[in-house]
């Protein structure tokens, strides 16, 4: 780069980072969460580019962060599930050195490519991207683009010198030796993943004058646009759906002799179930939703007690609170699920969106009824991925509910389950009652139904429960 060039560019580079410093401030403000991503070659210049974008910010508004290949640990998990737990809440930015593209050309690059693979992943990625930015996150994904002689150039340049040679990786080397498949790998990236919700922008990398200008202006410019815009949320309508709990046979019963002869006999195959998922790796997800006081804990504590500790989780889950309120509202559910040959346990889930924070006013119109979709969406992926799921509705009726709660409250050692809240929400029956109808019928797919549950008889809806789980489980293991 000539001196007259240098000075041009230095000078532009301080405009653009002054007023991205501006524009960081008035995000965090909004609450708006940024991600921007760089993939490319190696010595593309990704680690310069970052440190131009982060030198007018403020440290506690930013991260930067590296995704690196996955440990065993890692491995057990969902594919997705530790780069959902790396975004970034309401009014940070997030900035990938590599990103969850990285594994995915490393996979295309090699002799025989997996094209099955890659077709999964692409899939899954479009759809975790256009869930962030249906939620308010903007997107910003840069490939660094370089060509063989320059990274040839590049590369000799590190090897001369001691003190950078450290900085050649097999990863790069093999780039050079093998670079028109890597090329290739990441052509198909930026084609099966351009979206109109997370375009890629392609950055000459060869052109050291000028990349970091035009990756600077690039963030700067859709910074700028998404401070100033006002989001109205569009008119959706829902149709009216059948109410499917109208129909449920509250009359089913059992005996509490006959029900404790059952469940001596289920606790037995309870342990067997959960030692076969183990040993074929097969996760298991319970989900557990009803109405207060339908008995979801005491379900959840006698299907569970026959089983290792060791190997489940039982995630009661409650309102959002500190971290989970800032960040993508399936964020707090990620984190908790199981990794291959266990079992999760779900006291209330992810329908929270679609039922109490739809009735009470905590979510937007827009945004509960964009949850049905993402919801599928989620449970798809996880099936996918060879999961297990199971989703339980128990119900009751208003006479025994009412029943249940006067029972606790008479009850010094059973007070502490009812609250003013759980009465409150009795007021709102006919709301929750329209709104669980709504998630049976946008949420109860082929694939993975709800089991609605006659549960006026505790006895009756334990043993109907793990009768569900049992078939269920066998079916998988058989099949």
């Amino acid at each position: 780069m000539r001196m007259g060039d240098e000075k041009k560019y230095k000078k532009n580079l301080e405009t653009c980072q002054s007023q991205l410093a501006r524009l960081s401030r008035e995000l965090r403000e909004k609450g708006i969460p940024v991600v921007i991503l760089f993939e490319g070659m190696g010595t593309s210049g990704k680690g310069d580019r970052i440190q131009e974008l982060i030198q007018p910010l403020d440290p506690r508004g930013f991260s930067v962060l590296t995704v690196k290949k996955p440990g065993k640990e890692e491995r057990k998990y969902p594919w997705l599930r530790r780069y959902f737990m790396s975004i970034p809440p309401k009014g940070q930015i997030h900035i990938f050195n590599d990103s969850w593209y990285s594994q995915v050309v490393r996979r295309l690059a090699v002799k025989k490519p997996d094209d099955g693979f890659a077709k999964e992943k692409w899939k899954k990625i479009n759809l975790f991207e256009q869930q962030l930015a249906d939620d308010g996150t903007v997107i910003l994904k840069f490939f660094l683009e370089l060509s063989m002689d320059e990274q040839r150039h590049r590369l000799s340049f590190l090897k001369k010198n001691k003190d950078t040679a450290w900085l050649v990786s097999e990863k790069e080397k093999d780039q050079q030796r093998h670079f028109k498949r890597w090329k290739a790998g990441y052509d198909r990236m930026m084609k099966e993943t351009d979206t109109p919700w997370a375009p890629w922008m392609v950055i000459d990398a060869d052109q050291l004058s000028q990349a970091g200008i035009q990756v600077l202006t690039a963030v700067k410019d859709r910074l700028a646009e998404a401070v100033s815009k006002t989001n109205t949320g569009e008119e959706l309508q829902l149709e009216k759906t059948e109410n499917r709990l109208a129909h449920v046979d509250l009359s089913k019963t059992m005996e509490k002799d006959v029900y404790k002869k059952k469940y001596d006999e289920m606790k037995a195959c309870m342990r067997s179930m959960q030692n076969r998922l183990y040993m074929e790796k097969i996760p298991l997800i319970l989900v557990f939703e009803g109405w207060d006081a339908s008995g979801k804990g005491g379900t959840i504590k006698r299907l569970t007690a026959p089983m290792d500790p060791r190997g489940y989780e039982v995630i009661p889950i409650s309102a959002p609170a500190g971290d989970e309120k800032t960040h993508h509202y399936l964020w707090r559910f990620w984190k908790h699920m199981p990794k291959r040959g266990h079992v999760a346990v779900f006291d209330r889930s992810w329908y929270g969106r679609v039922l109490v924070e739809r009735v009470e006013g905590f979510a937007r119109p827009q945004e509960w009824m964009r949850a049905y979709d993402e919801i599928n969406e989620l449970e798809a992926m996880l099936q996918d991925e060879g999961a297990i799921i199971l989703k339980f509705w128990l119900h009751i009726d208003k006479d025994e509910q009412e029943r249940r709660f006067k029972e606790r409250m008479e009850n010094p050692e059973k007070q502490w389950k009812i609250t003013d809240e759980d009465w409150r929400n009795r007021e709102k029956w006919p709301d929750y009652e329209a709104a669980a109808s709504d998630m049976f019928a946008k949420t109860s797919t082929k694939q993975i139904p709800w089991h609605v549950i006659p549960a006026n008889s505790k006895y009756y809806a334990r043993i109907k429960v793990m009768e569900t789980i049992l078939q269920s489980v066998e079916e998988r293991l058989k099949g």
